[in-house]
Order: structure tokens, then sequence, then C-alpha cells
């Protein structure tokens, strides 16, 4: 319960849904964090803002997030619900093969727009500096459909990132992230900086 209030009073203040989270991290140990992120989305009509991120572990292989964000910019505000299955674990030389699913509510550029999203993701765990840390390369793929007009378009892009325990003493148990997003297709480009916050 406590755990809800908390996430709850970030509300008001975090914003944006963009980027995959902490889905490379292990959550072994922990069974759920509280996120709050920097998003810069750089392609046209982008701006920078802050998202809020609840995640939490439903079993070893399985998790759940949900958050809300706001923007500057034409990518004005978003509410989103995310889940991440692992399919093959991080075990020695194999890299840890998961699939992120999402659906987002959004409001870009004037219109109301509901998203699906399907994330193939590849990561391994490597010791930086002494930290473990966990790159991983994505590929959202997605369909975006107008509240209005009953259109949609398909969309794709590529993430790139870095999670790990933060390398400073008095911050060990925080969580970094940083990705980018690149545009391949309706989509955007950007950069999304996140600060994590485990609970047992």
């Amino acid at each position: 319960m406590k755990t809800w209030i908390a996430f709850l009073a970030l509300m008001p203040t975090m914003v944006f849904g963009y980027g995959m989270g902490q889905s490379s991290y292990p959550m072994s140990g922990y069974d759920r964090l509280i996120t709050g992120e920097f998003t810069g989305v750089t392609s046209t009509g982008g701006g920078v803002g802050l998202q809020a991120r609840f995640t939490q572990n439903i079993s070893s292989k399985w998790r759940l997030d949900a958050g809300a964000g706001l923007s500057g910019g034409k990518l004005k505000n978003r509410v989103f619900i995310g889940s991440d299955y692992e399919i093959y674990p991080d075990y020695v030389r194999q890299p840890k093969v998961s699939v992120r699913s999402e659906y987002e509510n959004a409001k870009e550029f004037g219109i109301r727009r509901h998203v699906l999203k399907v994330a193939p993701q590849v990561s391994k765990g490597f010791n930086f500096w002494g930290a473990e840390a966990f790159p991983y390369l994505a590929t959202p793929i997605g369909l975006s459909l107008e509240n209005d007009s009953k259109t949609f378009q398909t969309f794709a892009q590529v993430a790139l990132g870095i999670s790990g325990n933060i390398p400073i003493e008095q911050m060990k148990k925080f969580i970094g992230t940083l990705e980018a997003n690149i545009k391949v297709k309706d989509s955007y480009s950007g950069i999304f900086l996140g600060l994590s916050y485990p609970i047992k």
C-alpha cells in the first residue's frame, strides 16, 4: 500500500511514457521499482519532459509496469501499461532474450492515439568499473490508431540502451538507465534517462 501511495505522489510532477524502462535489469531480490525519467524527443515536434513508471515483479520471468507522462513540444501527454516476458535467461555466454508488449493512450500533434507495441529485446550483463550493467538492443514495432478518424498506421524503431546500479557509493542502491531511440518508420528519435529505486 505504501508503494502505491508513493507512486501516486510522484505522478503530478513526473511525465512521459517513452523507452523500454528496466526491461533488461534482473529483478531477482526486488519486488518493485519506482522510476523517474527524463525524456528528450529530438524528432520534429519533440521536446523535453519527465516520466513516472512503476514496475512490479510478477515472477522470475514476468513483470508489469505502468506510468504516465507530459512533455513540451507537440507530444503532450500519455499513459501506458506494459509487460515484459523472458524467453531465454542471461546465462554464461547466452544473452537474455525477452519481449515487451505495451498499450499507450497518447495525445500527439493535437490527436488522441491508441498505440499497441511489441518490442523483442536482447540483453547481456557485463562488468563495468566493478559494477554489473546490462546493455540491450530492442526493436519496437506496432500500430497507432487515431481516435477521431479511426485510421491507423504502423511504426518501427530501434532502441539501444544500458541499465545497472549507479557506480557511486552514496547511490549504489539506485538503478540508472540510459537509452537512445532511433526512428525507422513513422515514429520518433530521442534520448531517455531514468533513475529507479528498488523496493523488496
